[in-house]
């Protein structure tokens, strides 16, 4: 895996940092607004909301490595939330500990890119569902934003 240009003491925080800027990065290449850390209705946080031009929204949720997707079986809480879910994992990860392909896709990535080893399935999202985390995507972008040029936020 790619080393890190940032210092971090914890290998599990690094890799995350790392898998997170790399997958955001792939969404963003396709042409997707992205947002991190996105709170969505059910008080789940999503690790990565992309937002496709169509309206389509896809939720990202990066491993660092087998402890953390033993640990955490939050991810089955975001099929609501999205039309297509993946997880993002390092190149170093063990794919076969993945979920079975018909639930979700999956991406490698390191801190300077991704690639799509495998397409998630789509399941469309209902129209007032679509609407309620789009909203909430624009708001949350907005509120960051503003924090950047006010420090009272």
């Amino acid at each position: 895996m790619t080393q890190a240009p940032w210092p971090e003491t914890d290998g599990a925080a690094a890799i995350t940092r790392a898998v997170t800027r790399g997958a955001a990065r792939l969404f963003e290449d396709l042409g997707h607004a992205v947002v991190t850390e996105l709170r969505l209705a059910n008080g789940r946080r999503a690790d990565i909301v992309a937002l496709a031009p169509d309206g389509t929204v896809t939720i990202v949720e990066v491993k660092s490595g087998i402890p953390d997707f033993a640990a955490d079986r939050k991810w089955v809480d975001y099929g609501p939330f999205c039309d297509r879910f993946f997880f993002a994992v390092s190149p170093d990860f063990p794919l076969e500990r993945l979920p079975d392909p018909d639930t979700c896709g999956l991406i490698v990535a390191d801190a300077w890119g991704a690639e799509i080893l495998r397409e998630a399935p789509v399941v469309r999202l209902a129209a007032a569902r679509r609407k309620a985390i789009t909203l909430r995507f624009a708001a949350t972008a907005a509120r960051r934003l503003r924090g950047l040029e006010d420090p009272r936020l």
